[in-house]
């Protein structure tokens, strides 16, 4: 048992490395095979609450710990989230004059808290993982106040917003299951752990079939519209990342932690987009559009910048140990 076990862990490493390629080579699949796929919308709030579940799972009291020993960095991981995100979204909104449902996508992006795929990119990226993870936490936990309550300002404009109807949806596909998680894991850590590395796969068979089944059920909206979606995507999260950046630097963030709240910042829970706008916006149904394309780029637009990152990383080591002196004979 403990060998399928190991190689389970082995296929669940590789698969979250690699989840941008996984995404698109199903994206693809799903785009031509729509009828194997479309099914899937039913259960995207089940898929992304299983996803929630599982980092519930991976939670410890030290990744809490982690969050009190940084408070700076979380602070202002916390604070970007919620301004940088949903502020260059509604901006994108207006300057592109996009139609309502794909504002309404886009702003449900930007108002989302971090995602889970921040943790594993930082890791990639040789940034400080646990204040990563505290920050999704962080995040993670306000979620069900502050998403719905950015999305009821900014896309007033374009739809009706039911803030209740939101929170409410909020607390049971992201609050409720993250919980369920901890609990479970406080009450079995031991057993929890056996199986631990298996979650990370569960949770890529998740968001693939979310994004899949979106593709599916928009294959020929997508023909209209993709391009314009993908432009604004990766002008959101490259300016996401960037601008994460900046308020790091302008704290005086050391460089391995500057590189965590720069991913954390630029990366959301796109999943939670998705569920929101399918739940909530059902007479706006592009509004899933901008989520679905949105977890295909952030997994490769973050996975560049983490090597960009990591190389950085290395030259801080080699003049470190430059500097080191030469011990006498």
């Amino acid at each position: 048992m403990e060998n399928i076990l190991k190689k389970i862990g082995k296929i669940s490493s590789l698969a979250s490395r690699y989840i941008g390629i996984i995404i698109i080579a199903f994206s693809c699949l799903a785009f031509f095979w729509r009828d194997g796929f479309a099914w899937m919308t039913n259960y995207t709030s089940v898929f992304l609450g299983v996803i929630m579940f599982g980092m519930g799972l991976t939670i410890r009291l030290e990744d809490f710990r982690a969050i009190f020993s940084r408070p700076k960095e979380v602070i202002i991981g916390a604070v970007a989230q919620y301004t940088i995100m949903p502020i260059v979204a509604w901006v994108l909104c207006k300057v592109m004059k996009l139609p309502a449902d794909l504002a309404l996508g886009v702003i449900l992006v930007g108002c989302c808290p971090g995602g889970t795929a921040s943790n594993v990119i930082t890791y990639i990226a040789g940034g400080d993982v646990a204040l990563s993870v505290g920050m999704t936490i962080v995040s993670t936990l306000a979620a069900p106040v502050m998403t719905p309550f950015l999305v009821y300002v900014l896309a007033g404009a374009w739809v009706e917003v039911s803030f209740w109807a939101m929170v409410l949806s909020v607390v049971k596909v992201i609050l409720i299951p993250v919980l369920l998680g901890i609990l479970l894991r406080t009450l079995a850590g031991d057993h929890v752990d056996k199986v631990s590395d298996v979650m990370p796969l569960i949770s890529v068979v998740a968001i693939v079939m979310i994004i899949g089944g979106i593709v599916a059920v928009n294959a020929e909206k997508i023909l209209s519209c993709g391009v314009l979606v993908l432009i604004v995507v990766a002008i959101h999260n490259f300016c996401g990342m960037m601008l994460g950046l900046l308020a790091a630097k302008l704290f005086h963030v050391e460089y391995t932690r500057t590189t965590a709240i720069a991913i954390e910042v630029g990366m959301q829970n796109s999943g939670l987009a998705v569920s929101l706008a399918a739940a909530n916006f059902a007479a706006n149904p592009l509004a899933t559009l901008p989520g679905a394309i949105f977890s295909v780029w952030h997994n490769i637009a973050g996975s560049i910048f983490a090597s960009i990152r990591r190389s950085g990383v290395e030259k801080l080591e080699k003049q470190d140990t430059n500097k080191k002196p030469v011990p006498e004979i």
